[in-house]
């Protein structure tokens, strides 16, 4: 092989496997990594883009799929590639347990946008160690109304009973809201879950009533599969994402029926992980997605409820209407996720929970996409 072509073959080798510097495809001046689907065109569109206008920064954007074991092991590989993550308050806490995220103990975020001071903005559990709070979002159950006509299941009991309403469940494969649910139907009072939840004879009633949807169950992942498989007649009743649910809902076309009865609210938080190289690009980006504005304009594009209470009065009111719960509501047919529970149980649970999944016999497409 002549000098000439070596050089060309190592030329055009260097530029398929690496690119050429600065290029278009390469990774921009921080990732940010959150569920994919309508949230994350929300998030893209709320706030992403426009921080990228603002800042004249490019953002990268990357699907998660929940869980901390990926944060796990680019920590300890100490190959961090993700900048911000969008996570569920309670794998916040177990991560920061693990020491797994930085701490965000003395970040000073902006003020409301009423004036009011940052730490008083935010709902309860929004501020934390290693986390700041963006949206809260709940999880109902749905039906096919061509099964069940509109007189279909309407309680968390009915999600179980299937002598009065028939036909396969479907559920994401997750010990957190099944768990909370099944002891909910089997009479036990939203304020005692947790409490009865932490006993042995607690964790047996709900695996108990569980037992009574797992034949011919289907495990969803992606935030719209419940709807697939309403509407394509592969389960009669499912858990769903509860904006996602009802938006899909409200289409003169659809089957599905959205039953809030039983949901369960969480709250997702942003967090860091431990040891990124773009820590303060980091934290300039929390401090613009956890703005109130930021969190009214994602609302704009799908209707989940921001953790600042200043947030609310600049959001149309035909989008707050949709809001399941205000900033300070309670109801006694929706539930609080423990995430402070969850993140000291999950491991213990989740343990035996999967032993008891993979005892059913079918399963949806796995992932853990919201």
């Amino acid at each position: 092989m002549n000098g000439w072509r070596r050089i060309r073959i190592v030329f055009l080798s260097v530029f398929l496997v690496g690119g050429l510097p600065h290029s278009g495809l390469a990774h921009g001046d921080l990732t940010f990594v959150t569920w994919t689907g309508s949230y994350m065109r929300s998030q893209i569109l709320g706030f992403v883009r426009p921080f990228e206008q603002l800042t004249g920064k490019s953002v990268t954007v990357e699907h998660y799929a929940g869980g901390i074991d990926e944060i796990r092991d680019q920590v300890e590989s100490a190959n961090v590639i993700w900048d911000v993550v969008d996570m569920t308050e309670a794998d916040v806490l177990r991560a920061c347990e693990q020491g797994l995220l930085e701490t965000l103990d003395n970040i000073v975020l902006p003020d409301g946008s009423d004036g009011t001071p940052f730490s008083e903005d935010f709902v309860d559990g929004a501020i934390s160690k290693c986390g700041i709070g963006g949206i809260r979002w709940s999880t109902a159950f749905s039906y096919d109304s061509r099964v069940f006509g509109e007189e279909g299941p309407s309680t968390i009991r009915d999600f179980f009973d299937v002598e009065k309403f028939p036909g396969p469940r479907a559920a994401r494969r997750d010990p957190s809201v099944l768990m909370e649910w099944a002891l909910m139907a089997d009479g036990v009072s939203p304020q005692n879950v947790y409490a009865t939840l932490e006993t042995d004879e607690g964790l047996e009633r709900a695996f108990e009533m569980l037992d009574k949807i797992r034949p011919g169950i289907l495990w969803w992942s992606y935030e719209r599969e419940p709807i697939r498989y309403i509407e394509e007649g592969l389960a009669t009743v499912s858990a769903v994402w509860t904006v996602t649910g009802t938006e899909h809902a409200r289409l003169p076309e659809s089957n599905m029926r959205v039953v809030t009865n039983g949901a369960i609210t969480e709250m997702d938080l942003y967090a860091i992980p431990k040891g990124t190289r773009r820590l303060e690009e980091a934290l300039e980006f929390i401090r613009y997605a956890s703005s109130s504005e930021a969190l009214s304009q994602q609302a704009r594009y799908q209707p989940l409820e921001p953790t600042r209470r200043s947030a609310y009065s600049l959001i149309p009111e035909d989008v707050r209407s949709a809001f399941a719960t205000g900033p300070d509501s309670e109801s006694e047919s929706v539930l609080a996720s423990d995430a402070g529970w969850w993140a000291a149980n999950y491991d213990r649970i989740s343990e035996r929970f999967e032993e008891w999944a993979m005892q059913s016999v079918r399963q949806g497409a796995m992932g853990g996409v919201r």
